[in-house]
């Protein structure tokens, strides 16, 4: 009897042992996005880098206005310091220093609203992206979605390179309806 059950036992294992085996050897199906790209080649994407564009060079205009002011106060200090009454020259040099506070704070101000804008249209994209990619995956029957930028991936076949396909399918979805 109890060479029966070391039998029953040794049976089941082996076949528990080919079973696992068998799944283990089912191979899992990766593709690959590149989310720099859809940025870059999107419709959306490429509004978005513009809308950003279009801030980033108000930006600089606008300190670019304030850093003539703080010259021309700082030529007229130089040039005129010496014909100036010592009151005078106190308060060109608090006019010059408020004027650097406030082109630094405007900087500081601008790069703050820069970052923020940036992530609020980056995320908007994403959210937008990701059903478009979740559905893609569930239609190629894929286990694994990485993606090139954020994923560190050194290799890859073109063959994976989903990428070309949700930005068609992104921009298709953000197509005014016929």
């Amino acid at each position: 009897m109890n060479r029966r059950w070391t039998i029953v036992i040794l049976l089941v294992t082996v076949m528990l042992g080919f079973s696992l085996m068998a799944r283990a050897q089912q191979t899992i199906k990766i593709g690959v996005i590149n989310s720099q790209e859809i940025l870059e080649k999107s419709a959306e994407g490429k509004k978005a880098i513009a809308q950003l564009e279009e801030k980033n060079r108000k930006i600089q205009q606008d300190l670019a206005k304030l850093d003539d002011q703080i010259r021309q106060l700082e030529s007229r200090l130089s040039t005129q310091q010496l014909t100036m009454t010592q009151e005078a020259i106190l308060s060109l040099s608090a006019d010059l220093d408020r004027k650097r506070t406030e082109r630094q704070r405007m900087a500081e101000d601008a790069q703050r609203d820069m970052q923020e804008l940036t992530q609020r249209l980056y995320m908007r994209i994403q959210s937008e992206v990701m059903p478009i990619i979740n559905k893609l995956g569930q239609e190629k029957g894929l286990d694994l979605i990485l993606d090139l930028r954020e994923a560190g991936v050194l290799y890859f076949s073109p063959a994976v390179d989903l990428t070309q396909e949700v930005i068609k399918r992104y921009d298709a979805s953000k197509a005014p309806a016929k």
